[in-house]
């Protein structure tokens, strides 16, 4: 069966996260996607933190599934030529070099349009105009600057990064919703457009929560933060929910490093709660019986709560906790997941033959479509299909490839 993008060409000239992210997506809901690397050089994460000697690193392989490889230098006029070509029959343009990079190349909106009017070229930088335009970004720097970090953490203790790269593929998801809205909008104008993100903005939008907080922080205290103190800006306030209601992360048995349930304590199942862990005494309390005390002295209340935690493990604890409708969630380690069955055959943990690193897994396309599920094909090598690229999409023989690559073109 046909996938949903079956027929639309992606020119991907992304590295490192940001971008693979978005277009490994646009590779899973079945386009063709053509990775544009440099000859000899690639990705530069096809390198970076390897774990096995001479073969593509994990950081490359998970990123980049679903995608044909090209090598093009662009420096030579052969090569640039060839990338006009392919740019000419492609759908999307994605890229995420640093600022004013293929202008400098002579790829500006104004030239590319000339080359294909149909075309979507979206770009994800660090930061949109402005003074920090010409500026640098990486995940956490991103987060530093969207908002994220200022608002993790500890109350006395220091902005922290979270290990969701909420920077880096929460961009390039802001990024694959924009180019699908381009690309259905062109069913209509028939016309191609820019699309651009930038890093900071899409953090900013995941934590607009705490933009909405801080606008609440001029009319008095967040009451649903367990904070001592406010001042004028939003404060970090540990494993505290944030949201209209209370929540908190508690230790179970046998005390280990993740052995800790986050549970949420609606007004409507504080009673059910109370009773199942026999501190029906707090349902009278006059510190706990009503959600305004609760919230003021919600420490106390979660350190009764978690005094019954302690008794059981955190599947113990769910299992319970789940059968009076009490929302929770036990904290799962990234070992925990990778073995987790049930997100095997869901497809969301799956195995992937590599042809020189052998079998690996990676996260699955997360996204479900019931017409066009998606099937994960395992990561390019660097410049694997440029010939069958060239051959299939430009008509070239044997001998013009051969005098490509003895060019440096290729």
């Amino acid at each position: 069966m046909a996938k949903a993008l079956t027929g639309v060409r992606v020119l991907d000239m992304t590295h490192v996260q940001s971008g693979p992210s978005c277009t490994q997506l646009l590779g899973w809901f079945g386009a063709d996607v053509i990775k544009v690397e440099m000859p000899g050089k690639g990705d530069a994460t096809r390198g970076q933190l390897r774990d096995l000697p001479e073969v593509d690193s994990l950081y490359f392989t998970m990123l980049n599934c679903n995608k044909r490889s090209i090598t093009i230098n662009m420096k030579s006029q052969s090569g640039k030529k060839i990338f006009e070509e392919l740019l000419k029959t492609s759908d999307i343009l994605v890229e995420n070099f640093a600022p004013g990079a293929l202008d400098r190349q002579g790829l500006t909106w104004e030239r590319i349009q000339s080359l294909n009017p149909r075309v979507i070229y979206a770009s994800i930088k660090g930061f949109g105009p402005g003074p920090y335009a010409d500026c640098k970004a990486y995940e956490t720097a991103a987060q530093a600057m969207g908002g994220a970090m200022s608002t993790t953490g500890w109350e006395h203790g220091p902005p922290t990064s979270t290990g969701a790269q909420i920077g880096d593929s929460g961009t390039g998801v802001h990024a694959l919703a924009g180019i699908l809205a381009a690309l259905y909008q062109r069913t209509v104008t028939g016309r191609g457009q820019r699309v651009e993100v930038a890093m900071q903005d899409a953090v900013l939008n995941l934590c607009r929560v705490k933009l909405r907080d801080q606008q609440r922080l001029k009319h008095g205290p967040l009451h649903e933060y367990p904070n001592e103190k406010f001042g004028d800006e939003v404060p970090r306030s540990g494993n505290a929910s944030g949201g209209g209601q209370l929540g908190n992360g508690l230790q179970c048995k046998p005390g280990g490093p993740n052995d800790y349930i986050y549970m949420i304590c609606q007004e409507t199942m504080f009673e059910p709660l109370m009773k199942l862990i026999e501190r029906e005494d707090m349902l009278t309390d006059p510190k706990f019986a009503k959600i305004g005390p609760r919230r003021k002295h919600q420490d106390e209340m979660w350190s009764n709560i978690e005094a019954w935690t302690k008794k059981h493990t955190k599947f113990e604890v769910m299992s319970m906790l789940n059968k009076i409708d009490v929302p929770c969630g036990p904290i799962l380690s990234m070992k925990d997941l990778i073995e987790d069955k049930s997100l095997q055959e869901r497809g969301i943990v799956v195995d992937v033959p590599h042809p020189k690193r052998g079998v690996f897994k990676t996260v699955g396309c997360p996204i479900v479509l019931s017409d066009s599920p998606a099937e994960v094909t395992t990561s390019p090598l660097l410049g694997e299909h440029t010939e069958e690229i060239l051959k299939e999409l430009m008509g070239y023989d044997k001998e013009q490839i051969e005098k490509l690559r003895k060019e440096g073109a290729i």
